[in-house]
């Protein structure tokens, strides 16, 4: 008999509006391998929620006896504990290319596009989570909210030049796996879902490659991804 699955998913001040990228990567993880789960909203203040994964970020996963936080670490969790179903990489070597991708993504497209969605996200959020959202925001940032988005007009030409990695690939091929998505493509599509759910700041041009594979993206698991809340790309 197959465990519960249960997974702590950010939300916004609507509970259907769930924008956090990690766990996005985490239900499209989760959808790959046709698992059904219960996704639970969380907002940032609810840190007693996921107290027992030790650490206070989703997503939080909890399988039967397991909690597993961290996207990354939930992928292996699901690829050793279901390896039955259908394997989100494809192979090891696969596998430590796929966490290549991730940390690229972690490192340098995440952070690049998190100012330019700051204001849109803390527009969204629930109303107990905005001072801490902007007070923890504007400490890394050292400045107000406001003055961070401010420039993106600018910031967004930046931010689609470091992506030219992921545009190379998909002039070739329709998927970063190949002929089929993998986690190699939740991982970066998950921060334009991220962009999707929040902001209707435009990130890409409609001839770029990487904007014709979001929309085959949006539209993999009976468009899961298009079916969430969130604005027209």
């Amino acid at each position: 008999m197959r465990n519960k699955l249960t997974l702590y998913d950010l939300a916004a001040a609507e509970d259907d509006r769930r924008f956090s990228p990690c766990c996005w990567r985490t239900k499209m993880a989760l959808a790959h391998k046709g698992l059904p789960h219960e996704a639970i909203p969380w907002r940032f203040t609810e840190k007693d929620a996921i107290a027992a994964s030790g650490q206070g970020k989703v997503p939080v996963l909890v399988d039967g006896g397991a909690t597993v936080a961290d996207s990354w670490a939930i992928a292996l969790h699901l690829e050793k504990s279901y390896p039955h179903l259908p394997s989100l990489f494809g192979g090891s070597s696969a596998m430590h290319l796929t966490l290549f991708i991730n940390d690229w993504v972690d490192r340098v497209v995440l952070p690049a596009l998190a100012p330019i969605l700051a204001v849109d996200i803390l527009a969204h959020l629930h109303p107990k989570d905005r001072q801490y959202f902007r007070a923890t925001r504007e400490k890394v940032y050292g400045r107000p909210l406001e003055e961070v988005s401010a420039d993106r007009a600018t910031r967004v030409v930046a931010f689609r030049n470091l992506l030219e990695p992921l545009r190379t690939v998909l002039r070739k091929q329709s998927f970063v796996a190949g002929d089929t998505p993998a986690y190699a493509d939740y991982v970066p599509f998950a921060a334009f879902q991220w962009a999707r759910c929040i902001s209707p700041f435009k990130l890409l041009d409609q001839h770029d490659p990487i904007s014709s594979w979001r929309l085959r993206m949006l539209d993999t698991f009976d468009g899961l991804a298009h079916r969430a809340p969130g604005y027209p790309v």
